[in-house]
């Protein structure tokens, strides 16, 4: 079994300073688990970059599942939030994938940034977003268009740093020889839809995608920081 990978980041073309963080920093590849994350921060100038810093530093620290990680990533942020009356009302979203020899990819989540599957020719969202827009679509409220344009699509239902009594997703997926993980902050998912992810996301190098989908959400825009690592499975 071989996993590589590559990350990146960028502030994009609005802010000016990125809340974003992502776990590993650097490209590489290994014969061993892998975890792998990003963490998009909420709460301001400061706030948000210390957010997700925090959160995915504590998840990467500690022991046990993903889900469990993210809650230390949400313990962090809560506790450092109670110590500091500048940093109260700070959060972020946590992803992680913690990928095994055998091809188990067990996944820890909340917020809205995505990991995504890509499995020969087609791209699948593993995770759900935390957010009232999705609330809505699955209730039948809105459709999916009305939900691409609509003002609040991106308020967080839930998120890490609010309260100690969070609750994160948590599943499994069984990988293939040949599958792709995407994990992505909003930044990138807000901007491009999911057929020119797909469109982008099946180059050989995979320091090409992770830069490839960055200037794309730049190039519609860029309102958000963007964060993109990609994982390939070979059995």
């Amino acid at each position: 079994m071989t996993l590589t990978w590559a990350t990146g980041t960028h502030q994009g073309r609005i802010r000016d300073h990125n809340e974003d963080n992502v776990h590993p920093t650097e490209d590489g590849v290994t014969s061993e688990t892998l975890l792998i994350g990003v963490a998009d921060g909420m709460g301001g100038h400061v706030a948000g970059e210390i957010a997700s810093r925090l959160a995915l530093t504590a998840a990467v620290e500690s022991d046990g599942s993903p889900g469990r990680r993210v809650l230390a990533g949400n313990d962090a942020v809560v506790s450092a939030s109670e110590q500091d009356d500048s940093l109260r009302g700070m959060g972020t979203t946590i992803s992680l994938a913690e990928i095994h020899p055998d091809g188990r990819a067990v996944i820890g989540h909340v917020g809205d940034s995505r990991i995504y599957l890509l499995r020969a020719g087609s791209l699948y969202q593993l995770t759900r977003d935390h957010t009232l827009i999705a609330e809505l679509q699955e209730a039948g409220k809105i459709t999916p268009e009305q939900a691409l344009h609509h003002p609040q699509r991106s308020v967080l239902t839930r998120a890490a740093g609010l309260t100690y009594e969070m609750v994160p997703d948590e599943l499994e997926e069984r990988l293939e020889d040949g599958d792709r993980l995407i994990l992505c902050s909003d930044g990138l998912s807000n901007m491009i839809d999911n057929d020119t992810i797909l469109s982008l996301s099946t180059a050989e190098s995979l320091h090409q995608v992770v830069w490839s989908l960055i200037e794309a959400a730049n190039e519609a825009g860029g309102h958000d920081n963007i964060t993109v690592a990609v994982v390939d499975y070979r059995s």
